[in-house]
């Protein structure tokens, strides 16, 4: 079981380097991110992009551009041979500098894509001070209000993530203000069907218990006070959340107040893919192609 982002780096590079496929890589951005995980041992790089603008970039930053594999191609022509690559020969996609509706179409083509019959959806991996352990967070990046099948999808994406840190049999918290079941709030009434649906075995592989409040899902202490226990009480791997506002303060307000390292990756595709922000630190840049790579791995 993976326990900490220092641990995900040595998983990934005792795997051995995987190819990462990038997707208009013709941006600062991509290029440090994946020199610097190339050095790292954890990947080699195929780009797909502006081959001129790429070398121009390698030459300001002093990144010698011989340590790619670059293959000329504009934006929309880039993400398709970009998603056919990482298909055919690709242990996991990276997006550049393009529009996220360009690349996400790419990536759902029923022509060359990468679907599943499964939705896509982002999974954040937080290492939280004095947790110990690392920490998943669905769906904060993608599906802005979610309804209750694609609630599901998002769940099996989440497991599989977890197994692939090595977390057998992940611990799931469906998040809520409240623990109890309130018809005026129509999560709790969503996350008591899914229980449901994981008591009739449509969700197999974690356990499951919800609506929790946060308090309850990772403090074992609150769980005493309150006197509610259960596999998932105090001590939850996966973190459902309602909607993609919540998911996205509750992982920024850890990253950026509670000092938490972080990374993260969509799910649901045939391949993992990565997508970066331009906010994002080295190391978290660095953590995300990582996770691609023991996930693609």
């Amino acid at each position: 079981m993976i326990k900490s982002m220092k641990e995900l780096l040595e998983n990934a590079k005792s795997k051995g380097p995987k190819r990462c496929v990038v997707a208009a890589g013709d941006d600062e951005v991509s290029i440090k991110a994946v020199y610097e995980a190339k050095k790292e041992g954890i990947a080699e790089v195929v780009m797909f992009g502006k081959k001129k603008r790429i070398e121009e970039i390698c030459k300001r930053e002093e990144i010698p551009y011989e340590e790619f594999e670059i293959i000329d191609a504009e934006k929309e022509k880039a993400v398709e041979l970009a998603v056919q690559e990482v298909r055919d020969k690709g242990d996991f996609l990276m997006k550049g500098k393009v529009q996220t509706s360009m690349f996400l179409k790419g990536v759902l083509s029923k022509e060359y894509g990468l679907r599943t019959g499964r939705v896509l959806s982002h999974v954040a991996i937080l290492e939280p001070m004095d947790y110990g352990k690392l920490l998943l967070i669905t769906d904060g990046g993608m599906n802005i209000s979610p309804d209750l099948s694609i609630k599901v999808d998002i769940i099996k994406n989440a497991i599989e993530v977890a197994k692939s840190l090595g977390i057998d049999k992940p611990k799931i918290a469906l998040l809520s203000a409240v623990e109890t079941i309130n018809p005026k709030m129509p999560d709790t009434l969503e996350w008591a069907e899914v229980v449901k649906a994981a008591e009739r075995g449509d969700i197999k592989g974690a356990y499951i218990d919800g609506p929790l409040a946060l308090d309850l899902a990772v403090s074992s202490e609150a769980a005493k006070i309150k006197g509610i226990g259960g596999e998932v009480v105090g001590d939850a791997d996966i973190l459902v959340v309602p909607d993609i506002a919540c998911g996205n303060i509750l992982a920024k307000g850890l990253i950026y107040l509670g000092g938490a390292k972080a990374c993260g990756i969509v799910a649901g595709a045939r391949r993992p893919v990565v997508m970066l922000s331009r906010a994002d630190t080295l190391e978290t840049k660095l953590y995300s192609i990582a996770l691609g790579a023991v996930i693609g791995g």
